[in-house]
């Protein structure tokens, strides 16, 4: 009967890592394709970026600027599509401006999804995307003073003078609030240092979870309005807008890898323990 014993908690304590493997895959995976739903509680930053928005009135026009890359498409993707969710609903006009190349067809895709596919918007009337320019921060400062001067055609080669939706866009003035979906440099930091307080920008950020610790000295300084950042911050604000989407499925696959590493540690130890005890 001992033998027993020492043979079965010896085989638990030495199982395949593989098996460990297959089962964090399944854990991290299945939320992916099946919903969970697990409940979200969102944090002060991600309710005070909902509020902001929330607050305007239905109609008004947001400057988004799309400054990330494929690199950060997990965490900035579902993000850039929760804001155009939340926007949309409240039937806002949305003018689109990248400072990173990459940024232009990312931002095109998310329209497409959301504005285009699920609210019938109208490019031109109802959302424009102006595209890459370079020149970072002198960029930022150049749209102070005048945006059309900046951005004199738009991501399709259209003159200005020809999109509707850009008669009353003059520089940051026009738009009660800026969006700024920032994966580095030049981002969100360079919109705090270069733009917000000359001239007097409600700021919003939505960024990578690396970025917290830099952000979060803007965010408790009020110079950023509100914050979202990584998964767990896109996961809140779709919880927030009614809308669980990519950010709260990756969500629930990160809880469940979590729970299935915490039973093996614990597993773990409990059989390695036994086989101690068996083997005295």
């Amino acid at each position: 009967m001992t033998n027993n014993k020492e043979s079965w908690a010896n085989r638990l304590a030495n199982l395949d890592k593989r098996w460990v493997f297959l089962c964090i895959l399944l854990a991290v995976g299945f939320p992916l394709f099946f919903p969970i739903g697990l409940p979200m509680r969102p944090s002060q930053p991600v309710k005070d970026f909902y509020n902001v928005l929330q607050a305007l009135p239905d109609g008004s026009m947001i400057l988004l600027s799309g400054d990330y890359d494929p690199g950060t498409k997990a965490e900035l993707y579902p993000q850039n599509v929760a804001i155009l969710q939340q926007a949309c609903k409240k039937h806002m006009k949305v003018v689109a401006i990248a400072l990173w190349p990459t940024g232009p067809p990312m931002l095109e895709r998310a329209f497409n999804e959301v504005a285009v596919g699920q609210y019938g918007y109208k490019y031109g009337i109802d959302y424009v995307n102006l595209g890459f320019k370079e020149g970072r921060e002198a960029v930022m400062v150049e749209m102070g003073r005048s945006i059309r001067q900046a951005f004199p055609r738009d991501f399709y080669g259209t003159p200005i003078s020809q999109i509707p939706l850009m008669d009353k866009v003059e520089n940051y003035n026009s738009f009660p609030v800026l969006i700024d979906i920032s994966a580095g440099y030049p981002g969100t930091k360079e919109f705090v240092q270069y733009t917000q307080g000359r001239f007097n920008i409600t700021l919003l950020s939505a960024a990578p979870a690396v970025s917290v610790p830099e952000f979060s000295a803007y965010y408790q300084s009020r110079q950023i309005k509100g914050m979202l950042t990584g998964i767990a911050g896109g996961a809140e604000y779709e919880a927030l807008i009614g809308h669980p989407a990519l950010s709260a499925r990756a969500m629930d696959g990160i809880s469940f890898g979590h729970i299935v590493i915490i039973l093996f540690i614990l597993f773990g130890n409990v059989f390695y323990f036994l086989g101690k005890r068996t083997s005295a």
